[in-house]
């Protein structure tokens, strides 16, 4: 089980930022209005002075034009506006009982998420096959060490081992590298960053899915603090969790938004 903490991190939130975007293009049009109905537009006082303002006008109203336009469009429901992303990721995994559940379900809502998996979970049974699966289905999968250890608490050598001895199972298995890793606990040793050359993936969400069977409980808590670019902790190895990570999908897909996984989060 992992205890990982559940405060949020610094991520970038764009809704002010859409509403005065939103509030500049209804100014921008009441001028464009104004202009057209030819109550904002001054007499020339000059030839020279006047052509000047022309142009500069011209140029004002192509551009309102172009606003009004696009925001035709959007009201037509020809073009809509960027939906807000969100990435749901899943650590502990493999799970040979609830991991292909829960791929079967994201593949009928056309969602790619993020799994980060354990080494020593990998190599049980069949899980290399669920791992090819996620790879050939179009998941971000990345490295949760070889026996979900605190790797601050290992020496150099033994913390090195613990995340290679990962990476070349999951590269095995894809044949791609592995660029991303959660470190359990959320504890991680920067200078490892140079020598394994993985980018550690935190998160922002955490509704302590591990601690709970109760579905409504998880899906309530992720649904009610959920916003743009936040990064959603939960555990494919529960049926619980995997039972709310599809209502949680159903749920915020209807609330419009998109759900990416961690490296497009991470990018932009």
């Amino acid at each position: 089980m992992e205890k990982n903490g559940g405060n949020k991190s610094g991520t970038n939130k764009s809704g002010t930022n859409r509403v005065s975007a939103k509030r500049r293009m209804q100014a921008l049009g009441l001028v464009y209005i104004l202009l057209l109905t030819g109550i904002a537009v001054p007499k020339a006082e000059g030839a020279e002075k006047g052509g000047a303002a022309c142009a500069a006008e011209s140029l004002d109203v192509t551009e309102k034009a172009e606003v009004q336009k696009t925001e035709r469009k959007k009201a037509e429901g020809g073009e809509t506006a960027e939906a807000p992303c969100i990435a749901l990721t899943f650590d502990d995994g493999p799970s040979t009982a609830y991991t292909p559940v829960l791929l079967d379900g994201l593949k009928e809502r056309g969602v790619h998420a993020t799994f980060f998996l354990i080494g020593k979970n990998i190599e049980q049974g069949d899980n290399a096959d669920i791992v090819k699966r996620m790879y050939e289905e179009g998941h971000l999968i990345g490295n949760h060490t070889y026996s979900h250890v605190e790797i601050t608490k290992l020496d150099d050598e033994s913390a090195y081992k613990e995340i290679s001895r990962t990476n070349e199972l999951i590269e095995g298995i894809t044949g791609a590298r592995v660029e991303f890793m959660r470190p359990p606990f959320g504890s991680w040793q920067k200078e490892l960053e140079a020598r394994v050359q993985v980018i550690p993936v935190m998160w922002t969400v955490d509704p302590l899915d591990w601690a709970t069977e109760n579905v409504d409980e998880i899906v309530n808590k992720v649904v009610t603090e959920v916003e743009e670019n936040d990064m959603i902790l939960l555990h494919d190895c529960y049926d619980s969790s995997v039972k709310a990570a599809l209502r949680i999908i159903d749920l915020l897909q209807a609330e419009g938004y998109r759900f990416v996984t961690a490296d497009e989060l991470i990018t932009g």
